[in-house]
C-alpha cells in the first residue's frame, strides 16, 4: 500500500511538471536568428585558381563600347564624395600595357577627352569641359611618375564651408589611362613567382532578399590566391591578390594590385559574368568592372554596352596608342613641371584635370 502511494505521488509530480511545461510552452515566443546565413561553398585546389586566372589572361587585346561612371573620393575622409553622371566611351587595350580610352558627351556623342598609354608614357587630350574651355589642354607624362606635388591642395574645412572651389582639387587630375590596363587585361601567372592559397569568410548583404528579412545577411566564402615576387635579397613582396567567390562555383570576383611598399594600388571588382563577342569563345567573363584607386582617390565603373559586339584578339599598331596633339591644344609636360617643382620651394601648384563627366542635376 505504501509503495502504491509513493508511485501515485510520483505520477502526480510528473503530471504537474508536464502541465507546467505545456502552459509555459503556450507563452513561448520564437525569436528569429540574426546570425548570417552560411552559404554553401565549393572547394578548389591552388592549381584550379591559377587556371582560372590564366583563363582571364587569354584575352590579349580588346575593343569595346562602354558606359563609364566616375566617383571622386578626394574628401571621403570627411564624409564627402562627388558622383558624376554616366558617360559613354570607347576603350581599346592590348598587351603588354597599351590602352586608348575615349570619353564622350552623353546623347551628342562628341569626344570630351581622349587618352592613351604605350605602356611607358601617357597622353591626355582634354577637348571639352564645363568651364568655358578653361581646362582644354594636352597633357603628357610618365606612367610610373608621382605628380602629387603638382596638385593644388586645400584644407577640408574650406571645402566643407564652400570657401574653396572643389573643382580645383578633385581626382580628375589623377585619372590616367594606364590605371585600367590590368583591370581589363588580367596578367597571367608567372612560374618565377610564389603563390599561396588561403580562405576567408565575409558577411555581406544579399540584394535579392528583402531588406527587412533576417535572411538578407549572408556569410560568403572566398579563396585568396596571393602572388609574391622574389626580391634580389631573397625576400618576397606581394604583387597581387585574387579573390575567388566560392558560392555555386569558383568565380574570380576581385583583384588587388600592390605597389613596392605593399600598399594597395588598384582594387578591382568584377561583376556578374556573361559572354563577350558573338562567337561564344570568351564566355563567363565580367560584364562590369569597378576600378578603385585609393591613392588617387577615385573610382571608375566600366560597363559593356553590348557585350556581344566586343572585339577580342585583334592586333592594333603601336601608333594607335600614342595620341598626337592634332587639335593644337596648349601642352602641359608634367615631367618638366615636376623637375621645376623639385628645384623650387615651396612646390608648384597646378591642376591639369577637368570635370569631363557631368554632375547630376538636383
Amino acid at each position: 500500500m505504501k509503495d502504491f502511494a509513493t508511485r501515485l505521488l510520483r505520477l502526480g509530480v510528473l503530471c504537474v511538471c508536464a502541465g507546467v511545461i505545456l502552459i509555459s510552452g503556450c507563452n513561448f515566443v520564437k525569436k528569429e536568428s540574426k546570425t548570417p546565413t552560411l552559404l554553401k561553398n565549393e572547394t578548389a585546389r591552388q592549381s584550379d585558381l591559377i587556371k582560372e586566372v590564366n583563363r582571364f589572361a587569354r584575352v590579349n587585346s580588346l575593343r569595346a563600347k562602354m558606359d563609364l561612371k566616375f566617383e571622386d573620393n578626394s574628401f571621403a575622409e570627411i564624409g564627402m564624395k562627388e558622383s558624376y553622371t554616366q558617360a559613354p566611351g570607347e576603350i581599346v587595350v592590348q598587351r603588354p600595357g597599351m590602352i586608348l580610352l575615349k570619353v564622350q558627351m552623353p546623347v551628342i556623342g562628341s569626344d570630351i577627352v581622349q587618352m592613351t598609354s604605350d605602356g611607358m608614357t601617357f597622353r591626355v587630350a582634354i577637348l571639352q569641359d564645363n568651364s568655358g574651355g578653361k581646362y582644354k589642354k594636352f597633357v603628357k607624362g610618365t606612367n610610373n611618375a608621382d605628380y602629387s606635388r603638382l596638385q593644388k591642395t586645400l584644407d577640408a574645412s574650406q571645402v566643407k564651408s564652400g570657401q574653396a572651389d572643389r573643382e580645383n582639387v578633385n581626382a580628375f587630375a589623377n585619372l590616367r589611362p594606364q590605371h585600367f590596363t590590368d583591370a581589363m587585361l588580367v596578367r597571367p601567372t608567372d612560374e618565377a613567382n610564389v603563390y599561396t592559397q588561403s580562405s576567408i569568410y565575409e558577411v555581406e548583404e544579399d540584394p535579392t532578399v528583402d531588406k527587412k528579412s533576417h535572411l538578407r545577411k549572408v556569410m560568403r566564402g572566398y579563396y585568396f590566391l596571393d602572388e609574391f615576387v622574389r626580391q634580389p635579397d631573397g625576400s618576397l613582396l606581394i604583387a597581387r591578390r585574387f579573390w575567388f567567390d566560392r558560392v555555386s562555383s569558383i568565380r574570380l570576383a576581385r583583384q588587388q594590385i600592390f605597389d613596392k611598399d605593399g600598399e594597395i594600388e588598384s582594387d578591382i571588382l568584377y561583376g556578374r559574368e556573361g559572354n563577350l563577342t558573338e562567337t561564344g569563345e570568351y564566355n563567363n567573363l565580367p560584364l562590369q568592372i569597378l576600378v578603385t584607386r585609393p591613392k588617387e582617390k577615385y573610382s571608375m565603373r566600366l560597363t559593356y554596352q553590348t557585350p556581344e559586339s566586343v572585339m577580342i584578339g585583334k592586333s592594333f599598331p603601336p601608333a594607335a596608342f600614342v595620341l598626337e596633339n592634332k587639335w593644337k591644344l596648349d601642352e602641359v609636360d608634367l615631367d618638366k613641371k615636376l623637375s621645376e617643382a623639385i628645384v623650387d620651394r615651396p612646390p608648384l601648384s597646378s591642376n591639369t584635370g577637368t570635370t569631363f563627366f557631368q554632375k547630376p542635376t538636383q
